[in-house]
């Protein structure tokens, strides 16, 4: 805990002109990378994609995904360098669709991406217990939770730098295990040989690609985040577009890759019934029998490193979007407050590790199942969430370049955005359609939906409220 003197001597309030700006191309596309957690999406997404869609046709919905993504990147950066604000879907929505309804995504991004990092420290506090017991050490999973969440807090106060290597090196040591795989199961020649069904018209058509599609989708959750470290960019104007492409398109081929590799080394003719029957052990199973038992232990070391990986990213970006809104006068100023030593976003750092510190206990003393609750409505709602504001995203895009003159090309301020809005909204049917499955039942679907509107439409309201009391600090939001 840092004492007052301290605080004052090394913390100010100020302008983000003052965070540190060392991040490059690499560092921003290791953290949003990492966000996506590409290991425990090959372990644990692949496998569902496989068994809910009742097709070998993983590759193709994880490719879709990448391109209607790679669409909505278009606009998305295009109109990144008229809107330098880090605040990514609040400011981008602002500006294109009004401050009222720009608001009310600031709360929702604030809440989705936080109720998102709760359900994946409880999954990773039931990894790393689970990965204990192995060793004969037994921590409940609530314990193993709040452990990873102050060694979070501790980097997430430091420089940003710091998190970015930490974030590299996972990155780099997770991929390596799904690449070992991957060559494994190629050079094995699979169950039945090599081949390319999978890429096939014939098996996209089978079983339910709308929701292979839809959890493909759910696998590439994070990307977006690039936009919120534009303050901390060495040169923002070019590393951000750069490192969403990237982002994009490394992700989508990862797991495109690694989703062919699956349904090739269970063979096309079992793939979905292995995966059906016990989809959390498929990727260990292939590893063991294609590689070497060896590299099944540690991928499930690297799965819990994955998850580290992924709660280290998403806390950073929480901070960020937490700074931006109190820089706007949306949130106390307090979480304005730079360090000095570190030219980090402190404070807001701090009070987020202890919200979630707070939020995990209260879990824990609930007694709530940490996977079948915690997780799956955690990521179940803040998916509706994320998926809704991508495509108001895409509409906002559309909307803000019609009042630009001399802008970018029609491909990037219609076109794109219009196709990618298309596709979003489609999947952001599929998402409400399905939303009981994604989170356990029909009332509970009910609960959670109804959270994600009223968070929505509270924010619209503290917009209402600071218009009519305060029209000064309303006009100066941001809308062009």
């Amino acid at each position: 805990m840092i004492n007052a003197s301290h605080t004052e001597s090394q913390e100010t309030v100020d302008s983000p002109s003052m965070l540190n700006r060392g991040l490059g191309v690499g560092s921003i596309v290791f953290m949003v990378v990492a966000a996506a957690a590409p290991l425990a999406v090959v372990t644990a997404s692949i496998p569902i994609v496989i068994a809910v869609s009742a097709s070998t046709a993983a590759p193709q919905f994880f490719l879709v995904a990448m391109i209607v993504l790679a669409l909505f990147s278009v606009g998305f950066t295009s109109m990144s360098t008229y809107v330098p604000n880090a605040g990514a879907f609040y400011s981008y929505i602002q500006c294109g669709l009004g401050r009222h309804i720009g608001v009310g995504a600031a709360a929702l991004a604030l809440g989705s991406y936080a109720v998102m990092l709760l359900g994946l420290y409880a999954y990773l506090g039931v990894a790393t217990s689970a990965l204990l017991t192995t060793v004969h050490v037994g921590v409940p999973w609530w314990a193993s939770a709040l452990g990873w969440i102050s060694l979070v807090g501790i980097l997430g106060y430091r420089d940003i730098e710091l998190s970015s290597k930490v974030l590299g090196v996972l990155l780099i040591a997770e991929t390596l295990a799904v690449v070992l795989v991957d060559i494994g199961i190629i050079s094995g020649g699979g169950a039945a040989g090599l081949t390319l069904e999978p890429l096939s018209p014939k098996a996209f058509a089978t079983g339910a690609p709308s929701l292979g599609l839809m959890f493909g989708f759910f696998s590439f959750i994070g990307f977006e985040a690039t936009a919120v470290f534009r303050n901390e960019a060495k040169d923002p104007d070019r590393t951000i577009p750069r490192a969403t492409f990237i982002a994009v398109v490394f992700i989508g081929l990862f797991y495109a890759l690694a989703a062919w590799a699956v349904v090739t080394g269970l063979g096309t003719d079992n793939a979905v019934g292995v995966a059906s029957a016990e989809p959390e052990a498929v990727v260990q199973n292939l590893a063991r029998s294609y590689v070497s038992p060896i590299l099944t232990d540690v991928i499930q070391v690297l799965l819990v490193t994955s998850f580290f990986a992924c709660v280290l990213s998403f806390h950073n970006v929480i901070t960020r979007y937490q700074f931006t809104l109190a820089t706007k006068g949306l949130l106390p100023r307090t979480l304005a407050v730079i360090d000095r030593r570190h030219r980090t976003p402190s404070r807001s750092s701090l009070t987020f590790t202890a919200i979630s510190l707070t939020a995990m206990i209260a879990v824990g003393a609930a007694g709530w199942d940490p996977i079948t609750q915690t997780y799956m409505w955690c990521t179940g709602a803040s998916t509706l969430g994320l998926v809704a504001l991508m495509a108001m995203t895409s509409l906002a895009v559309i909307v803000f370049f019609r009042n630009v003159e001399g802008g970018p090309s029609r491909w990037h301020t219609a076109i794109a955005p219009g196709l990618s809005f298309v596709g979003l909204t489609a999947v952001l049917l599929l998402v409400i359609k399905n939303f009981p499955l994604l989170v356990g039942s029909t009332t509970t679907a009910l609960v959670l939906g109804g959270l994600v509107a009223a968070i929505f439409i509270s924010g619209a309201l503290v917009a209402e409220r600071v218009r009519r009391t305060r029209p000064e600090k309303y006009r100066a939001l941001p809308q062009d």
